[in-house]
């Protein structure tokens, strides 16, 4: 479109069409060629392209003299919108917390990014019992065309572990991980921790409440947050992945039979040198 109403405009003023015939050659209206003509007047462009359609106006938008002062107490000391809408409040002036957000933001006067991501932080459960708190993260190794990903999960109250390889990693693929894992696991997930990466964003929040498991964040740049998961990572990668070919063939054949070996074998010093697997039996 933006092109075609640049040549038909041009029909117009190099080739001396009038616009009722640019209008039947084009089947468009010939006010619109004729818009089309004058915008074309105004610029050297190729190409005509497509205007906003959002009004300039707004019958409930705030008066100027309103942004004004927001702005003014604004730069005085500082302070969040919060602050600010509880100090318009209370000098008698009827306006909402969200607009004036939005008029922080408007005149980028906000202390947040506009990309920052959605996260919810409830409170983190103790591991009393299996599945009331389970680590899960994401592992790549050598360059991202090799496609060596894995995932890997664990529970913090009985140790039992879990980890699959994948041929790349997202939000979809992280919340197949989890289904997979909760349906190869001896107990349902009631919290699931991550840390900040891409793939444990706003959807795979929402796609594991829709299961009705609660999903957490870890906090920024505290990586013992995950410990646990993190140290299983390690313990896979010592005594398992370093000793097989680096292919995702390899890694789909030995990554199973190691957290078998891990839950059934493998005796753990935090669990008085018991397996997850004698753990959960005591449940």
């Amino acid at each position: 479109m933006p092109r075609l109403r640049m040549k038909s405009a041009q029909l117009v003023l190099r080739d001396g069409w009038s616009t009722r015939k640019v209008a039947r050659y084009t089947g468009f209206n010939q006010s619109t060629v004729t818009r089309w003509v004058a915008r074309a007047r105004k610029t050297n462009r190729l190409i005509l392209p497509t205007l906003s359609s959002r009004p300039h106006t707004h019958p409930g938008a705030l008066p100027h003299e309103m942004v004004k002062y927001i702005l003014l107490l604004r730069a005085e000391r500082n302070q969040c919108a919060e602050i600010l809408h509880h100090r318009l409040i209370n000098e008698g002036i009827v306006v909402s917390l969200s607009s004036v957000k939005r008029v922080l933001r408007r005149f980028k006067c906000s202390r947040f990014s506009v990309g920052k991501k959605w996260h919810q932080y409830p409170e983190r459960p103790l591991p009393e019992k299996p599945g009331m708190l389970v680590e899960i993260d994401s592992m790549r190794e050598g360059l991202p065309q090799e496609h060596l990903y894995a995932y890997a999960m664990i529970d913090v109250g009985s140790r039992w572990a879990g980890a699959v390889p994948a041929y790349r990693i997202n939000t979809h693929a992280s919340a197949r991980f989890v289904v997979s894992a909760q349906a190869h696991t001896p107990f349902p997930f009631h919290t699931v921790q991550s840390d900040h990466g891409s793939e444990f964003s706003k959807w795979f929040t929402k796609s594991l409440g829709f299961r009705g498991i609660t999903h957490r964040h870890s906090r920024v740049r505290t990586p013992t947050d995950n410990a646990h998961v993190e140290r299983f990572i390690q313990t896979l990668q010592r005594e398992c992945l370093n000793r097989v070919p680096r292919s995702l063939k390899a890694w789909q054949k030995e990554i199973p039979e190691f957290v078998r070996y891990y839950n059934h074998e493998r005796p753990h010093m935090a669990l008085n040198y018991r397996t997850p697997a004698e753990v959960m039996r005591s449940y």
